[in-house]
């Protein structure tokens, strides 16, 4: 078989194993940091929260390992060792910009959740108070 086929296939095998081992550690030091964030948006109620964290980081995972996928082709293949890192490079770079790009998004959902105003235990207010 020819090198560069070779080439192509260790950067293809390179690049998604990385992606994938950087996708997992970013999601999980997500996952195990934004807890007690949530906890305390969710005045207390772990189980919300837990529930909420879980759902963020699979949405983490399917738009990153998305991105991954649509972006494992290369528009020209390396013809040798070098080309293939710096391909390489190049994709994984990109992955590293789209991770950062959705944590600072988490941390700006984090953030619009925590200025809502919260309703805590107000009594209702009477019907008759009501202003139609």
């Amino acid at each position: 078989m020819d090198e560069n086929v070779w080439v192509v296939v260790a950067t293809y095998l390179s690049y998604v194993g990385i992606s994938v081992v950087l996708t997992v550690w970013v999601a999980q030091t997500l996952h195990k940091n934004g807890r007690v964030f949530l906890v305390e948006v969710f005045n207390g109620n772990e189980p919300l929260a837990d529930s909420v964290n879980h759902l963020l980081v699979v949405g983490f995972y399917l738009i990153n390992f998305g991105y991954v996928s649509l972006a494992l082709k290369m528009s020209q293949y390396p013809e040798n060792a070098a080309q293939g890192i710096e391909s390489l490079s190049w994709k994984i770079g990109l992955v590293l910009l789209v991770l950062g790009g959705m944590h600072f998004m988490n941390l700006l959902i984090f953030q619009r959740i925590h200025r809502r105003p919260k309703f805590k235990n107000y009594p209702p207010v009477p019907r008759e108070s009501v202003v139609s």
